[in-house]
């Protein structure tokens, strides 16, 4: 992998299920790791939900290898979030691996 392609910085959360006084869960996000990314747009889509037009985009990211990543976390890439739909570890080596993901409207 080159360094260089890895420009951009981005942020890997996982989901934290918190109980108040009274029983009721609160749904958080916590910051598992950040990490210098490449970032490769894959599909783009739009479609007409309740007479809404509405984009759907599929982005790869790539990122060294990160221990604990998991399909139910979620990448932060500026001001927008993407969903990890799967983790792929490229050629099984513990290197790098490719989060490919759906921005979330």
């Amino acid at each position: 992998m080159e360094a260089g392609a890895l420009r951009n910085r981005v942020t890997i959360q996982k989901k934290s299920v918190v109980r108040d006084t009274y029983g009721a869960e609160t749904i958080t996000w916590v910051t598992h790791c950040q990490a210098w990314a490449k970032v490769e747009p894959l599909t783009g889509r739009e479609f007409l939900e309740a007479r809404q037009t509405q984009a759907e985009g599929m982005v790869k990211f790539t990122v060294r290898y990160q221990a604990g990543i998991e399909p139910e976390m979620r990448v932060l890439f500026g001001t927008r979030t993407f969903n990890i739909q799967a983790v792929i570890h490229v050629e099984e080596r513990f290197r790098e691996v490719q989060l490919m993901t759906v921005e979330q409207l």
